[in-house]
């Protein structure tokens, strides 16, 4: 099993940034959703975030909103969420868990920490967990050894990036700019002073997400940050995709294409 932490270094030493790809479970169907998954693993991504689809996202644009809305009328469960980490980690990648806090409450915080690592995974991104609130969660995520993480955006005071730093144990992601994915691009200057703020703060790995879909955009963004996430555009390639080989293959080379953009 890759872990977080592997997966990084691995990026470190080859000088480029770790390429973070999302896709939500159970979209375009149940059973394509793993496939693609390894698809975007066999193009190039060192990590993946595999989504739990939900109907009320606040940081999800319309691609991605789309895409849950797909997968939730298809009658996708955290089960499928852990197919895909499963598929993830057999692929080669650092699989983790991305999911707005209401599904994990209900599922059980520490019955999905011990299935994700069961499955293979190494981390858990809750984009709308505070860390004050989250005690049972990371001990939870302590007793199974997953790499919990929590966001930074450029409206975070000092005394916010400490306590969601200190509270991370997996990575920080630093959101780009402000409002909700695949609406617009990521600004260089604005994610390269975040994360200059935020490197005060800790010595985890900072990855940048949301404006991010292009090869030059990872360009950019890969000369300061550690990783490099991108989302919107994987699921507008299976979107546009006439058929399920076709979007594995879109997927794949998509990945490619990304993990150039990386590179130093």
């Amino acid at each position: 099993m890759k872990t977080l932490a592997t997966a990084f270094a691995e990026a470190k030493a080859q000088n480029r940034a770790a390429l973070i790809g999302y896709l939500p479970a159970g979209f375009p169907s149940r059973d394509e959703a793993p496939e693609l998954i390894s698809a975007m693993v066999a193009g190039g991504a060192d990590i993946v975030e595999v989504g739990m689809p939900y109907s009320d996202p606040v940081m999800d644009g319309p691609a991605i909103q789309g895409a849950a809305e797909i997968a939730l009328r298809g009658g996708a469960t955290m089960q499928d969420v852990l197919a895909g980490v499963r598929a993830a980690a057999s692929a080669g990648a650092a699989a983790c868990v991305m999911s707005y806090w209401n599904p994990i409450e209900k599922y059980g915080p520490s019955r999905l920490a011990a299935d994700l690592a069961q499955a293979g995974g190494t981390g858990a991104i809750t984009p709308d967990l505070s860390p004050q609130e989250a005690a049972s969660w990371m001990e939870s995520t302590d007793a199974q050894g997953i790499g919990r993480v929590f966001l930074v955006a450029p409206s975070s005071t000092d005394e916010r990036l400490a306590m969601v730093t200190a509270a991370s144990s997996g990575f920080v992601y630093a959101a780009s700019l402000m409002g909700v994915t695949g609406n617009a691009e990521a600004n260089g200057d604005t994610a390269r002073t975040l994360l200059e703020r935020t490197r005060t703060h800790t010595a985890l790995p900072i990855a940048v997400g949301l404006g991010v879909s292009t090869p030059e955009q990872a360009k950019v963004i890969a000369q300061f940050a550690d990783g490099v996430i991108v989302g919107s555009a994987f699921v507008r390639a299976v979107t546009a995709a006439g058929s399920h080989a076709q979007a594995c293959e879109a997927v794949t080379e998509l990945a490619a294409k990304l993990r150039e953009g990386v590179t130093r």
